[in-house]
């Protein structure tokens, strides 16, 4: 039995393994895994002295599950209903899973940060599925028609009424994707309703992130596609969303050259630099290597960055000491977190 199964099956016995234990079991974060299980209900079932997270056989292969799908580009909050709907249908006779694990208690999932009193028994960052649906074909049918009033219209009300995280999880990333997917069944015929499409969704990123100003006293976030990226949504939303938490953030946008970035760096110097990689083939560990090197301040207090990698480019070839959040959520905290200390 190798060392995982033999760590598994002692966990198992002994009543579940530890948040840590599961952690270095499957190679994510513990940040991670709090994170899941507080925004989207992929946690323990039942609790040590209703605090402790003791993680039995079932929940760690409805994790396994959860990492598949967001290592494969699934948004988190997409592949959490995705990967409990998964454990409730391989589960005949048991309770609807995604259904239990939603009316934990308050301890689990604040009341206060629920979206709306409809949503009140699902995660924070996500909406009811229903609802997420409707927003989505709306948004979606706006952009077929080519009806650039509509999807304004659209996309301001979702992060409205949501928030951005929300709007971004469960409505504006199901949408592109669903679009994605039209133009690549239909050859070049829906060419341009995802290139409307994305438009529009930068142009109301931009919108919500000028909204508030930067608190003084915050470290600035650096975000930026590596040389070659020319997909920065993403990063876009990362910005908006560091904007409307007041963090200074400077975004640079698609494919900025090695030395550009360098010369960012020095002159800004950030507390964080995000790097954005679409594919693998623009994914470079020796940049992110570059980048962790760099300098600045006075001889004797000199500073570094911490840098994050973002992006599917990343998968299966993570720099050693880089951070890599999971999604659009876990990355604001870390930011958030790098940016006050």
């Amino acid at each position: 039995m190798d060392d995982a199964a033999g760590t598994l099956t002692r966990g198992t016995a002994e009543g579940g393994l530890t948040t840590g234990a599961v952690a270095r079991l499957l190679g994510v974060a513990p940040t991670t895994l709090r994170s899941w299980d507080r925004r989207y209900g992929i946690g323990p079932a039942s609790r040590e002295g209703g605090r402790h997270r003791r993680w039995t056989s079932a929940d760690i292969g409805l994790l396994e599950c959860m990492c598949g799908l967001t290592n494969a580009g699934m948004p988190p909050a997409e592949a959490a209903r995705a990967a409990l709907a998964a454990a409730s249908r391989d589960a005949p006779g048991r309770p609807d899973e995604s259904a239990s694990r939603s009316r934990t208690p308050s301890s689990r999932t604040p009341a206060a940060s629920s979206l709306t009193s409809e949503a009140s028994s699902h995660a924070p960052g996500a909406l009811p599925v229903g609802r997420a649906r409707r927003e989505c074909r709306g948004l979606a049918g706006a952009a077929v028609r080519l009806d650039a009033q509509a999807m304004d219209e659209l996309l301001d009300a979702a992060i409205d009424k949501y928030g951005l995280l929300a709007a971004w999880e469960s409505v504006i990333m199901p949408t592109l994707h669903a679009v994605g997917r039209k133009w690549e069944g239909g050859g070049e015929r829906y060419i341009e309703v995802e290139h409307l499409l994305s438009w529009h969704v930068s142009s109301a990123l931009r919108r919500a992130a000028a909204r508030r100003a930067p608190t003084a006293g915050s470290g600035v976030s650096l975000l930026a596609c590596t040389p070659g990226e020319s997909h920065t949504l993403a990063l876009e939303a990362l910005a908006a969303g560091l904007a409307g938490q007041g963090l200074p953030v400077r975004m640079f946008g698609a494919a900025l050259p090695v030395e550009a970035m360098e010369e960012a760096v020095r002159r800004t110097g950030p507390a964080a630099v995000v790097l954005w990689a679409q594919s693998r083939s623009t994914a470079s560990r020796a940049l992110v290597a570059r980048v962790e090197s760099i300098e600045w301040g006075v001889r004797g207090a000199r500073r570094r960055p911490v840098v994050l990698v973002a992006g599917p480019g990343w998968a299966g070839q993570l720099p050693s000491r880089a951070l890599h959040p999971s999604g659009l959520a876990e990355a604001l905290d870390v930011l958030a977190a790098i940016s006050r200390r």
